[in-house]
């Protein structure tokens, strides 16, 4: 990091990002940054989709409590969510990049749903797709693949639409990642801290670790 802090001194770097690196060594990183008056990391780097939401349990959470803008690459999945693979044709399409674009059930249930959507704004499944990741938390620009113009027109348009707040809600559900530990444990956070009071406006239940309590 040291020669990368002569380079933006030397004004030929304005700017420092990091792509795909776990979040503890980014927050590593940005503090030996703070304590030596080294530049940070301002900017992430990842794979983000409604087929790739892993990045959720750590890296998305992360970024925003360190102020580090996001930049998803793979916003489509490799392919997956460009409208090119549905149910009517399953099986019948080439995956250009292979076993890389997951196909199969989840993926085809989801491309249904991405078509109804995209019709009410006269969009498509791709536009759908790359709006759900433009309007995430933290989301700056997105890193897009097309080959073809038309590809490119379509993916530029996707600027212009805007998911409702029961659309986004709705994509959500449909793929909310799985997360472990110890992000599955933060359900329980509320009660362990504030153990059946209200604490800023926020009522928890009491500790469910006692006997006889339900699990929520």
């Amino acid at each position: 990091m040291a020669a990368l802090e002569d380079l933006v001194r030397a004004g030929k770097v304005r700017y420092v990002g990091v792509s795909d690196t776990p979040a503890w060594k980014v927050v590593e990183a940005n503090m030996t940054a703070r304590f030596r008056g080294w530049s940070p990391f301002i900017g992430l780097q990842i794979e983000y989709s409604l087929l790739e939401r892993t990045v959720e349990a750590e890296l998305i959470p992360m970024a925003g409590e360190h102020g580090l803008g996001i930049t998803p690459w793979g916003p489509l999945k490799s392919g997956a969510l460009s409208g090119k693979y549905t149910r009517k044709n399953a099986g019948q399409v080439t995956a250009d990049r292979g076993a890389r674009v997951p196909l199969g059930e989840p993926t085809y249930a989801l491309v249904d749903e991405l078509e109804v959507i995209a019709r009410a704004h006269d969009s498509t499944v791709a536009g759908v797709a790359l709006a759900w990741v433009q309007a995430q938390p933290g989301v700056t620009p997105t890193i897009i693949g097309a080959r073809r113009l038309a590809q490119l027109e379509d993916n530029v348009q996707a600027l212009e639409v805007r998911l409702t707040a029961e659309e986004l809600a709705h994509l959500d559900q449909l793929t909310r990642p799985t997360v472990g530990f110890p992000q599955n444990m933060q359900v329980y956070f509320p009660a362990i801290h504030n153990g059946g009071a209200t604490v800023n406006g926020v009522t928890a239940k009491s500790m469910i670790m006692q006997p006889g309590e339900q699990a929520y």
